[in-house]
């Protein structure tokens, strides 16, 4: 099970600047807290949070930061991060392989359309396609039952710490990727097999993991 943003596409700070950008038309300095807070949560429940903080119509919310994200999608800003069509190459020819995302579906769409990653996926599940958000376990659980398979000896690969704690509630082995600008609050990090720095690492963790 892979998250996506962070883990597979280099666009977390995509959703940070579009949060701040929003906040700042009505009148909130949107922090890192704010960010933190958020990274993980559904549409309906970071939009919810944006616009308890704003006054703005939380639809509304959600419209501007998601068309700022997919407007960098389409402009061909959104790199896949070093190693991850290898990183999810090395589990597809070894187990089925879904995707469990806080992203909405038309971003995790055009992920699977526009990239070489797509054709290696089994299933895909939006976490607002589920009752609750990240660090809730819905998400990880309804990719579990979309894929027919069980979470016992099942993996996950998160970079956020509410991602890392659903894949855990959820009954996952979960690896954790980190980024410098986002880093894995300790709790989170004590709940994963390994935290690492680069897909490469994770890659060879996953794998070693898978075989034996």
């Amino acid at each position: 099970m892979f998250d996506l943003d962070g883990v597979l596409v280099m666009s977390e700070h995509l959703w940070e600047q579009g949060w701040q950008s929003v906040a700042a038309e009505h009148g909130y300095a949107w922090t890192p807290h704010d960010t933190k807070t958020c990274q993980g949560k559904s549409v309906p429940e970071w939009a919810r949070y944006v616009s308890e903080r704003t006054g703005m119509d939380a639809r509304a919310a959600a419209d501007g930061v998601i068309g700022a994200v997919a407007a960098a999608y389409d402009r061909g800003e959104v790199p896949l991060i070093d190693g991850a069509l290898e990183l999810v190459q090395s589990a597809a020819t070894r187990v089925p392989v879904a995707l469990a995302s806080s992203a909405p579906r038309e971003i995790i769409d055009r992920v699977m359309t526009s990239t070489p990653i797509g054709e290696y996926f089994s299933a895909t599940v939006s976490s607002a396609e589920v009752a609750a958000g990240k660090p809730a376990p819905d998400v990880y659980r309804e990719a579990i039952v979309r894929l027919g398979a069980g979470s016992a000896g099942s993996l996950a690969v998160e970079d956020s710490s509410n991602g890392v704690r659903a894949a855990a509630a959820a009954g996952l082995r979960v690896l954790g990727m980190e980024h410098e600008q986002y880093p894995i609050d300790s709790d989170a990090a004590g709940r994963t097999y390994g935290v690492y720095h680069a897909l490469g690492e994770v890659t060879e963790v996953m794998v070693r993991l898978l075989d034996s």
